[in-house]
């Protein structure tokens, strides 16, 4: 049975993605060319159209690889790719000669003509933004860029970022990519709110908590040989004895549900208002139908109470 797939207009704009986004942080790491291609494919099976990635992922592989998948479908996909995460240390930031360096370098990678939503990867504290925003500026009215958005950014960033784009007639950012998930709520006291002040869209990244809310990994028992946990202090040092307690407070609700945990973690934030696609990294076709599972069944308002009374409780 095909997925339902549903689609939404990011504000002010006329870039319509799917609800359910790909992340192709993997392609060229976890899975080669060959398996990125298979998942490229299945990501279009399922409905989604909305692929993200950058520059700064696998030095450049990613974007090389995910233009290749794309070869002849391009017209069919929403590209976004970030700029300003250290490529070298010279390669880095958001000056101006350096954010159209690294757009023409990774429209060389995609083998595309245009980005059409372009992410700032990060904020640079030693440029001023009305400089970065000068330099998309450019791009937007080369072409180059359709849209431009942040990712990684404080509430206050945000606020600034849109004042300073009305008040000098630049790109306004139309997407903010925020980690938010049902362990990681930080966002939801300032961030978010700020999204919703200047109708940023936002596109929340490691929906999963990169892979904890899958059910997959538990209290007292060893990680999964070779998955990421297992590979990565980065990732290990994120499954605290405090985030696995959550995670078994919140299977039983999936299972009252019948739900699987990863299903009901990423339905809980696309019912969110403010959020137009949930951001999910696959490394094969059977996560990409895993992924977008939840669209078959929506949750209704009932299970949403019974979930944030849960998580009231964590």
């Amino acid at each position: 049975m095909s997925t339902p797939m549903q689609y939404t207009t990011l504000p002010g704009t006329d870039l319509a993605v799917s609800t359910v986004s790909l992340g192709c942080n993997n392609f060229g790491s976890r899975i080669d060319a060959a398996e990125s291609h298979a998942v490229v494919d299945a990501a279009f099976e399922h409905g989604i159209t909305f692929f993200d990635t950058a520059d700064v992922y696998s030095s450049g592989e990613s974007e090389k690889i995910l233009g290749a998948a794309l070869a002849g479908r391009r017209d069919e996909a929403v590209i976004a790719t970030k700029f300003g995460a250290p490529m070298s240390e010279t390669e880095r930031g958001s000056a101006p000669d350096y954010v159209r360096q690294a757009c023409e370098a990774s429209l060389r990678r995609l083998g595309v003509d245009h980005i059409d939503l372009y992410y700032q990867h990060m904020p640079d504290p030693t440029v001023p933004i009305e400089d970065t925003l000068g330099a998309l500026d450019e791009l937007v009215q080369a072409g180059k860029v359709r849209q431009v958005a942040c990712s990684n950014v404080s509430a206050q960033q945000i606020d600034h970022a849109v004042r300073t784009a009305s008040e000098r007639n630049l790109p306004r950012f139309v997407a903010a990519q925020i980690e938010w998930n049902m362990l990681e709520r930080a966002v939801e006291a300032e961030i978010v709110p700020a999204c919703e002040r200047s109708d940023l869209a936002v596109i929340p990244y490691y929906p999963l908590a990169a892979g904890l809310l899958t059910g997959k990994y538990r209290r007292n028992s060893e990680f999964p040989k070779g998955s990421r946990f297992d590979k990565s202090e980065y990732f290990a040092a994120t499954a605290t004895d405090d985030a696995l307690t959550r995670v078994e407070a919140l299977l039983p609700l999936a299972s009252k549900l019948d739900r699987q945990l990863s299903e009901l973690a990423v339905a809980w934030l696309d019912a969110k208002p403010q959020v137009a696609s949930v951001l999910i990294g696959s490394s094969s076709s059977a996560q990409v139908a895993r992924n977008t599972s939840h669209l078959r069944r929506p949750l209704d308002e009932d299970e949403l109470a019974m979930i944030d009374d849960v998580l009231a409780q964590l």
